[in-house]
């Protein structure tokens, strides 16, 4: 005859944790993570009163913005549900990347993970000599005296690269801000720790970038039992995209994800 208890312990609810997988650039294409794209994984994520929210990345970076507003949907659904959030950085979790890691209440990674490369990059061409071997004229005709600013088919104006390095070093303000507030004292005190410098495994440990080395099922295995469930959510491809048809998009934007990833040896 089944006792009372092991009727009790029959019924219990498994602890479950909702896995969402954050892999790629940023804001950089319809392939990319953008908030957008993922609202619809994270509020499902949450909306089943996990035990927990686990995040995986693999992330090189790329928008500022989107970055953090992702980030902002994490944490606002976290504090709305009460839900912890923890991070597993898999290859690479920088710049951007970093940015959503910090959305985690705890950041875990491999000991050959990367992380860090809190800064703020632009990067382009300057094609102005090629097309005056071309014999081609730009013609560009504006209103407003900063309204044609780093055109790639002029020369680089002074001021032009003067106003461009104000508003990044305004960007890596607030990436720095967002990072000491969520980190706190967490965080080493390393002059070169906003450098734009990264950070392998252990050593991110060591300067507060993340918390401890150590992957994602052992680590919530430790946490909620053996007896743990993963329900896992993603970014869903359009259906253009599943069936072929937009293979010459996706080659294009899968050629810039992997520049993106290369930055890092990857």
């Amino acid at each position: 005859m089944t006792s009372l208890p092991d009727l009790f312990r029959f019924g219990a609810r498994r602890p479950t944790v909702s896995v969402i997988r954050l892999q790629g650039p940023i804001g950089m294409g319809a392939r990319s993570l953008t908030d957008a794209g993922l609202a619809p994984a994270i509020e499902a994520a949450f909306a089943r009163k996990p035990a927990a929210v686990a995040l995986q990345i693999n992330s090189p970076g790329g928008s500022a913005v989107q970055s953090s507003l992702i980030a902002a949907r994490i944490r606002r659904l976290a504090d709305e549900k009460k839900v912890p959030v923890l991070a597993f950085v898999e290859d690479v979790a920088a710049s951007g990347g970093y940015w959503l890691a910090t959305a985690a209440d705890e950041i875990w990674c491999d000991q050959g993970s990367m992380l860090g490369s809190i800064g703020v990059i632009s990067a382009g061409f300057g094609f102005q000599d090629l097309i005056a071997r071309l014999g081609v004229e730009r013609r560009v005709h504006t209103a407003g005296r900063s309204k044609s600013l780093l055109d790639p088919f002029r020369p680089e104006k002074p001021e032009d690269v003067e106003r461009l390095s104000r508003w990044l070093s305004q960007l890596h303000d607030v990436f720095i801000a967002h990072v000491r507030g969520r980190r706190g004292a967490r965080l080493a005190d390393n002059p070169d720790l906003f450098t734009g410098e990264v950070w392998i495994g252990q050593q991110a440990v060591t300067q507060g970038l993340a918390d401890g080395v150590g992957h994602i099922a052992p680590v919530l295995k430790a946490r909620f039992g053996d007896k743990v469930r993963f329900r896992r959510y993603g970014v869903r491809r359009s259906l253009l995209s599943r069936f072929g048809l937009a293979l010459a998009q996706d080659a294009v934007e899968l050629m810039e994800e992997r520049a993106a990833f290369a930055r890092f040896g990857l």
